[in-house]
């Protein structure tokens, strides 16, 4: 079936030195490292902890860390491997291409354009957010028709314009800013942490695990978890149940870490680069996670902090309320890295659906100066930056998470599918008892994206509804595998030039 179409391997891998859309591969190992950080740590380092530790968890939070890390590195595993077998922009786009077909491809690829372009939106506003509490903390006090929650958000719009820019001018450019953002959000979680050593109490960690009780749940209708709904039960706190509870909710700030394999296709050397930038920013993340938890909770007992802003309050119950300006400046520094790098994410996924036709190839038009796909990269500062100051906050936020997790299912189950076909390619990162981790990574992925709510599977379903309809009129018929012919001269001119090349060698 023409739908079932594989792009193989070897044809992605070809299609990376077509000098009409190719990128410079110029990152590090230490590069994606970072890259990953900037991503997976923003203001929910801050946030989230306490609010997941007052009404879920307790002490216990730290367990649900490391549940949601070990969940999360099985979905990262398979990522390792796919992107060192095959090191081509598009991540689970790509992979999905080479080895369960088109029409996978395709839903996987407007999947990742759902869930990359809201988050940079969503993110966006979350930064504007903060920014201004951090200016208001330096008596800095601007109109509130033009922050969050004003009528016109200029500046979520003015800080993706300002990314946009910065990606217009080259990929090394923009990771060397990201680099230097994720060390000073980096110094900021490190001052955090040993500024509230000295306030830890060890009575405070007692009870470690409290007794498990009922909770109520404001979510009814369409607002309650899509599990809940059809099974009728209802949620439970603290005890092992809201561990698993507090893993579940948790997992979401590991969310980001994919985003390194859409910049194989520019690592120096992909296959040991994106593997270790993948896996390393996880490992990394994970211990500062599990650092934040043990001070906030050994400062203060768990029934008494503040779900909305836990750690800037903590500093305030322990007489240290200048805390809170640092607190903010680095949840600000936070998420301009993660602003950047779902911007670079978006812009190549489309890029590589485009380089494959099953968007309009003009968008994967690359400048000759930068190597930058330059099209798309205004077309998503633009369409970002208008989503970003006209769209209510809170509205689409869920979206983000549903696209994550069908990305994480897809290639998890793509790795097996992948080592059957194929199982002569070389692999420089193999996953470890395959099928069995992949397996268990899709099915807690599946489970996470039922405990999304009603109304956000509703949405996500019309989304991928009009992402067929798109398919069956445009995409299956412009796509360069259809026929073939296209792709067969493309490939021998491209291989002409490689012989050439090496002739001069």
């Amino acid at each position: 079936m023409s739908i079932l179409r594989v792009k193989s391997v070897e044809q992605s891998i070809r299609d990376t030195e077509d000098p009409e859309h190719k990128l410079n591969k110029n990152l590090t190992w230490v590069e994606l490292t970072t890259f990953g950080i900037g991503v997976v740590i923003g203001a929910g380092i801050f946030t989230m902890t306490g609010r997941v530790a007052h009404s879920m968890t307790g002490p216990s939070i730290i367990i649900s860390f490391l549940v949601a890390a070990v969940a999360c590195g099985l979905a990262a595993m398979c990522y390792a491997e796919f992107a060192s077998t095959v090191p081509v922009a598009g991540s689970a786009y790509t992979f999905s291409y080479a080895s369960m077909g088109e029409i996978f491809a395709w839903i996987i690829g407007w999947d990742l354009f759902l869930e990359l372009f809201l988050a940079s939106s969503v993110v966006a506003q979350g930064w504007s957010a903060y920014c201004t509490v951090l200016l208001g903390e330096l008596g800095i006090h601007l109109p509130p028709e033009i922050v969050s929650g004003g009528r016109v958000d200029l500046l979520a719009m003015g800080i993706i314009v300002v990314l946009g820019l910065l990606l217009l001018g080259g990929i090394k450019e923009s990771m060397r800013v990201n680099t230097a953002l994720v060390a000073l959000k980096l110094f900021v979680v490190l001052f955090v942490i040993f500024a509230g050593i000295g306030y830890v109490r060890a009575a405070n960690f007692h009870p470690f695990i409290p007794a498990k009780a009922p909770t109520e749940s404001s979510a009814a209708g369409l607002t309650q978890p899509l599990l809940q709904w059809f099974t009728g039960s209802q949620p439970t706190a603290f005890g092992a149940s809201g561990i698993v509870a507090g893993a579940a909710l948790v997992f979401f700030a590991y969310i980001g870490f994919d985003v390194v394999a859409t910049t194989a296709e520019e690592a120096k050397n992909p296959k040991r680069d994106i593997p270790l930038g993948i896996l390393g920013s996880l490992v990394i993340c994970t211990i500062l996670y599990i650092a934040i938890s043990l001070v906030l909770i050994g400062m203060v007992p768990y029934t008494q902090l503040d779900p909305s802003a836990s750690l800037a309050k903590a500093f305030t119950m322990v007489g240290k309320p200048w805390m809170a300006v640092i607190i903010s400046a680095g949840a600000v520094a936070g998420l301009t890295t993660v602003v950047l790098t779902m911007m670079v994410g978006a812009t190549r996924v489309i890029f590589a659906m485009s380089r494959d036709h099953l968007l309009p190839p003009a968008l994967s038009k690359i400048s000759h100066r930068t190597r930058v796909p330059y099209v798309i990269t205004i077309v998503v500062m633009v369409a970002d930056g208008l989503a970003a100051a006209l769209v209510p906050p809170g509205i689409l936020d869920e979206m983000v998470n549903i696209g994550t997790l069908l990305a994480f299912v897809m290639v998890s189950i793509g790795i097996i599918v992948l080592r059957r076909k194929r199982p002569d390619l070389p692999r420089a990162f193999r996953v470890p008892l395959v099928p069995l981790i992949p397996i268990l990574s899709a099915l807690i992925c599946f489970y996470l994206m039922l405990n999304l709510s009603v109304e956000t599977w509703m949405r996500f379903l019309i989304w991928m509804a009009l992402g067929l309809v798109i398919y069956f009129v445009y995409s299956k018929k412009h796509s360069r595998l259809n026929g073939g012919e296209e792709l067969t001269q493309d490939i021998d001119t491209q291989m002409a030039g490689v012989v050439e090349d090496s002739t001069k060698d």
